[in-house]
């Protein structure tokens, strides 16, 4: 009869041993051959007519280590499950000081050592204490305002031709090929097209096409017409290139020059910005375009309140955790394994994770939070009736093929769902915290600590 002991290696970190007897894992060994007999193929044999002595020499050994092994890890998953002892992740098999030898033909009693990682008891002590936290409300200025009728204008404005570059507000629509020095394209040339406000193009750049006209050509290198500041920005976009790029020819070509004429404010643009609103004047667009700055500014705002709760009760409720089984988890627990210096450099971010979950499960289990399908259902239809502009009551025939369709779909069920989940979370904890409100401009909202910065220092 197999015995299974128990001994603390270190924090939440245990070694569990498993003693195999032979009654153990010989039955299932037996078992395991007897069928391996019946299905093996082997060439002069009949199938299921291959003598036992055969088998047993050709399979013998790999079957007999599995069955070993499989014994001993239904041993630790049964007592795993009547001690219900909570783990992380999988348990894994100690390196043995001595290596094991598993032999057919010696079948003696077998020891296996795991480790587990066991999960901590805690309290949530933030929520205890009643922190007092700040709930910021942007409020929406009117240069605010001002300054997306203007984005809006020019967004839906029409580009005209023109005939040379001579304005900031130019579109310069032009590609880059790679060349030689002489301007001699190469056959299988790296070729980028791009679109781009002249005001954008690095300065030296701009003189060099002032008053240049379609068709026209350049001969450039990128690190001769870009400050060093300009010159990261300038290869990754539009160069698509990486540092070495720098020195390369590149032949510039413009193929067209454009001038944004932005749109005037009449009842047109109106329509086609909101198209399910009667507006008759300016003074109407604009509350519009405030409500919905308002509405945007909302979202960031309740964003950054989460994220603030999220470290709050990442770095303020305190407990430990088996830091040498998680590492050795990452580092061999995983698709491929990963070198020390890797994990290392992973780690913090790592735990940080595994902190919240351990966090948010707790608090999902203590309040009682659950979503169902008809949830997740609802909302994906919502989702989909919103982006098509439709009220989320309006009939559409071909949403019940869309939804069976959806059905198949598990990633997005399962986004839907914690989607859901996570906002039931936190509406609920936000009634656990002492919230004060504040109203502050965009400016000054920019320009607060993030929240995570904000409570590092309490590690």
């Amino acid at each position: 009869m197999a015995t299974v002991t128990r001994e603390n290696m270190g924090t939440l970190h245990d070694k569990v041993t498993v003693k195999l007897v032979k009654e153990d894992y010989l039955p299932s060994f037996e078992k395991t051959l007897k069928q391996y007999a019946k299905s093996a193929n082997v060439p002069g044999f009949r199938k299921g007519m291959v003598p036992a002595g055969m088998v047993r020499k050709m399979y013998g050994q790999a079957v007999f280590g599995d069955e070993v092994v499989r014994a001993a890890g239904k041993q630790l998953d049964d007592y795993l499950k009547n001690e219900q002892v909570a783990i992380f992740a999988q348990p894994m098999i100690l390196p043995n000081e001595s290596p094991m030898r598993l032999d057919m033909n010696a079948t003696n009693n077998v020891d296996f050592s795991f480790e587990i990682g066991l999960k901590p008891e805690f309290e949530i002590t933030p929520l205890k204490e009643k922190t007092s936290l700040t709930k910021y409300k942007v409020a929406v200025g009117d240069k605010m305002v001002d300054d997306e009728v203007e984005r809006v204008k020019r967004k839906y404005g029409k580009v005209e031709d023109q005939e040379t570059i001579s304005s900031k507000d130019d579109i310069i629509y032009c590609t880059y090929e790679n060349c030689d020095a002489e301007g001699k394209v190469y056959p299988d040339a790296h070729t980028v097209e791009d679109t781009v406000l002249f005001e954008k193009m690095p300065v030296k750049l701009q003189e060099m096409l002032k008053g240049k006209k379609a068709q026209d050509t350049l001969v450039i290198r990128p690190m001769d017409v870009c400050t060093t500041e300009e010159l990261e920005a300038f290869l990754k976009d539009p160069l698509k290139r990486g540092p070495e790029a720098a020195s390369l020819h590149y032949k510039l070509t413009i193929t067209k020059i454009g001038l944004l004429i932005a749109r005037e404010l009449d009842a047109e643009l109106y329509a086609q910005v909101f198209p399910n609103a009667e507006i008759n004047d300016e003074a109407t667009f604009k509350e519009l375009i405030r409500k919905e700055l308002s509405r945007e500014y909302e979202r960031v705002a309740k964003d950054r309140l989460q994220n603030e709760i999220y470290e709050l009760l990442v770095h303020n409720t305190h407990f430990s955790l088996p830091v040498p089984f998680l590492k050795r988890w990452m580092r061999e627990g995983g698709e491929k394994p990963k070198g020390n210096e890797e994990v290392e450099q992973e780690y913090g971010s790592f735990e940080h994770q595994l902190r919240w979950t351990l966090i948010s499960d707790k608090l999902i289990q203590e309040l009682g939070i659950s979503v169902s399908r008809d949830e997740v259902n609802f909302d994906i239809k919502k989702r989909v009736l919103e982006y098509f502009g439709m009220a989320p009551d309006e009939e559409a025939s071909w949403m019940d093929s869309y939804m069976a369709k959806v059905a198949k779909d598990e990633k997005t069920i399962d986004e839907t769902y914690r989607r859901l989940l996570f906002e039931k979370l936190f509406s609920q904890l936000e009634t656990k915290f002492d919230l004060h409100e504040k109203e502050v401009g965009e400016e000054e909202f920019y320009k607060l600590p993030d929240a995570h910065a904000a409570h590092h220092h309490h590690h």
